[in-house]
């Protein structure tokens, strides 16, 4: 018998797994905060004897250093990535007991990074499970595009070929458990569903069911931004991340969160968009805690910059910290919890915006400025007639271009229409937070075009 449990991290978009038998297991790809990890061998009753890698990760810190050093686990990296620790390199075929009767194969599946690995779960000799990292996903595959644009057509051709090595050598009622492609990006699609098998892809996955080079076209044609906070990812990686902190940060006042606003410090609010508009500290940052507060928070942060957390709940914080190390934002400058009247000095009042629906802006009164910030392949499907478009992880960057007047902005839903908003307020501008689902904007009668 044997068992794999899922450990979701959704504000990534990632899954990592635990996976073994009786006695042991193994994890893979695990999360920075390895408690996580920790406690589910403790509900299965089992020692981890195995951490592997599937290639060093570019959006987040991995925990798998960390991990082994705390279990006396083996740590398994790929070999040909180039890191700066002690680890056991694997190379293509190699296998690993995990438990009596369970072994983990490797399977060298480049593609996504030069070196990624998949490693394939065999019970009493039959393959019932595959962990396929960045390289086959459900319905989708990881991005080719994320080590060196110069090797972005030759990954994206590995990509082809890695997962019809997997077509073969699998059979077809093979679970396959990707890492990736449940909201992160860097898959190249997002997940229809939450489970699949080497049958099913072989039906629906682009790179089993195209020629390689409508694949191929169709791959690189569909690739959007790169979250700037990428670039460090990998190299912590390599490095071998630090062990993480969480321990509550300094506590500030309002004379501190003053100061650090003054200084030119990120402060950001945690709390949801709906009270955030309605009072605010002025000059800070919202990014809702529930959220996917790690990913754009460190997209658009500039790197190292102090951030100050403003959270409703000592929870909430916690549960932010928890969200900012998997990304390498380790530790907090200052935090405070409460209510935001106390986060204001007196005889200072508190900032606030109107939110409005898409049938609202139909009926604004004077001219207006209309602002999306989706990306652009949301844009290109169909967008407001005369709006303004400048992607989120690019507006702190680009305000001055937004023509005069009040900005309306809105997303695909209201979440990042919120962010935007914030950022607009601080900067002074007159805004409406358009907190709508962009399918009511034709139902409201707006005008909509396609690129």
């Amino acid at each position: 018998m044997f068992f794999v449990d899922i450990i979701e991290l959704e504000g990534l978009g990632n899954r990592s797994y635990l996976a073994g038998g009786a006695r042991t297991a193994v994890a893979v790809d695990p999360p920075r905060d390895i408690d996580q990890v920790v406690s589910a061998a403790a509900r299965r009753g089992v020692r981890i004897s195995h951490v592997v890698e599937t290639h060093l990760h570019n959006d987040y810190v991995t925990g798998g250093l960390e991990l082994a050093r705390v279990t006396g686990a083996a740590y398994l990296v790929p070999a040909a990535a180039r890191v700066s620790f002690e680890r056991i390199p694997v190379h293509d075929g190699d296998t690993a007991e995990v438990d009596s009767g369970l072994t983990l194969r490797a399977l060298a599946t480049p593609g996504h990074t030069p070196h990624h690995t998949s490693y394939v779960l065999e019970a009493a000799g039959e393959a019932v499970a595959v962990f396929t990292g960045g390289s086959l996903l459900i319905g989708a595959v990881g991005r080719p595009d994320l080590v060196e644009p110069r090797l972005t057509e030759q990954l994206a051709r590995a990509q082809h070929a890695s997962a019809h090595r997997l077509a073969v050598e699998l059979p077809d009622e093979t679970v396959v458990l990707p890492t990736h492609g449940f909201g992160s990006f860097c898959s190249s699609g997002q997940a229809e569903g939450d489970a699949t098998t080497m049958g099913k892809e072989k039906t629906v996955n682009p790179a089993l069911v195209q020629h390689v080079e409508s694949f191929v076209r169709q791959l690189l044609a569909g690739l959007g931004d790169v979250p700037s906070y990428y670039a460090h990812m990998g190299p912590a990686n390599a490095a071998g991340p630090a062990p993480l902190d969480l321990t509550p940060p300094a506590v500030a006042d309002a004379d501190d969160i003053a100061a650090r606003l003054a200084a030119g410090e990120w402060v950001v609010d945690l709390r949801n968009r709906v009270a955030f508009a309605e009072g605010h500290v002025s000059g800070s940052f919202n990014f809702e805690a529930d959220g996917k507060l790690a990913t754009y928070l460190a997209w658009l942060i500039p790197w190292g910059k102090p951030v100050t957390l403003l959270a409703e709940s000592p929870e909430q914080l916690a549960s932010a910290q928890r969200e900012l190390v998997r990304v390498g934002i380790d530790r907090p400058a200052a935090a405070a919890t409460g209510e935001p009247a106390s986060w204001i000095r007196p005889g200072e009042s508190l900032s606030a915006y109107p939110r409005a629906t898409f049938a609202d802006l139909v009926s604004a009164d004077g001219d207006v400025v209309v602002l999306d910030v989706r990306r652009d392949s949301e844009r290109a499907d169909a967008h407001i007639q005369g709006s303004v478009h400048i992607p989120l992880h690019a507006l702190h960057k680009r305000i001055d271009e937004i023509p005069e007047g009040q900005v309306w902005v809105h997303c695909a839903g209201g979440m990042r229409a919120g962010i935007a908003a914030s950022l607009l307020d601080a900067a002074g501008r007159d805004v409406v937070a358009v907190d709508d689902g962009f399918a009511a904007a034709a139902a409201a009668g707006l005008s909509l075009r396609a690129a």
